[in-house]
């Protein structure tokens, strides 16, 4: 049996705060315990420390409720309870999760520092088994840093700039709305070596722009292997023809491993990319067009545990 903490800014919950709740949960939490997050704008920073896993932020619609903050890696905070943040990319998030075993639905992560502020995360997951449903992420550069772990999103929406999906940790995005809002690239994966498991892999998503000529790529190597994957994807023309970028390193033209399946749309057309992509074979691409990359251990599947936690806001 889950237990259930609520949050509103009215007062008519428990708690007032996202973090107060949080704060509520024993360490070394065992028990899913589902914080419910009444519709408003809560304007503060979020963390879920490695200490507090199996909570879950549920909210009724996204677009309702709002976890926004506006700290950049070029600034130092003050969190109220005495933690200071914002030193660099990894310290910046309006949200940070190192909780293993989170979830979140029906939720807004946002950074609202304006474009031009920098690095500006909405959310860091440093954390093992987690997973998003229809949930957004709203920001410029470096928008979602998929840290470490293994991270499941579907029916997500994305939106950013520059290196606006992002980290080293092993992903799966399914049915996601990729937004590009300006010049720049969607992803930054960085894998380290070849015997690193990790990886983004979108499937079934849709990628589109404002409606100008093509100016975003679909990614850059962050780490040599960077390794990303996207398949049976709307691609508009936001994208541009030679769909990848090295980071000016000709020397991971030899390591990056970017790859692309059926995908289909304007920005689409492989005939112009760059001649270190691939366009997959049905052999090569299976390993990848399952729950099983990011879950592999069909006798523990976490992929399944998680879903059968979702519950209704009203129940």
């Amino acid at each position: 049996m889950a237990r259930v903490l609520n949050v509103a800014k009215d007062g008519s919950g428990e708690f007032a705060t996202v973090q107060d709740a949080i704060n509520a949960i024993p360490l070394g939490n065992t028990l899913r315990t589902i914080i419910r997050i009444s519709p408003g704008i809560y304007k503060q920073p979020v963390y879920v420390p490695k200490t507090k896993n199996f909570i879950t932020f549920a909210g009724l619609r996204p677009e309702d409720t709002i976890l926004t903050w506006n700290n950049t890696a070029n600034r130092i905070d003050h969190h109220q309870d005495s933690r200071v943040i914002g030193n660099g990319t990894f310290g910046c998030g309006s949200a940070i999760v190192e909780g293993e075993d989170f979830i979140a639905e029906n939720i807004t992560f946002e950074n609202s520092a304006p474009e031009g502020s920098g690095q500006a995360v909405a959310i860091r997951v440093t954390a093992d088994r987690c997973a998003f449903y229809n949930c957004r992420f709203l920001g410029w550069q470096d928008t979602l840093y998929l840290h470490h772990g293994k991270q499941y999103l579907r029916d997500c929406y994305i939106e950013g700039s520059v290196d606006f999906i992002f980290g080293n940790s092993t992903a799966l995005l399914e049915h996601c709305h990729i937004h590009c809002k300006s010049p720049g690239f969607i992803t930054a994966q960085s894998r380290k070596s070849p015997e690193e498991t990790t990886g983004y892999v979108f499937l079934r998503c849709v990628i589109t722009g404002n409606g100008g000529a093509s100016y975003s790529y679909l990614g850059r190597p962050w780490g040599p292997f960077g390794r990303v994957l996207f398949a049976y994807t709307y691609i508009d023309g936001c994208i541009k023809p030679v769909g990848w970028n090295n980071w000016n390193k000709s020397e991971v033209e030899k390591t990056a491993c970017f790859y692309e399946y059926r995908c289909y749309g304007p920005g689409s057309r492989t005939t112009s990319r760059v001649m270190w992509c691939r366009e997959l074979v049905d052999e090569e691409v299976v390993q990848f067009l399952a729950h099983g990359f990011i879950d592999p251990d069909p006798r523990r599947p976490w992929l399944a545990q998680r879903m059968s936690v979702r519950i209704p806001h009203s129940a």
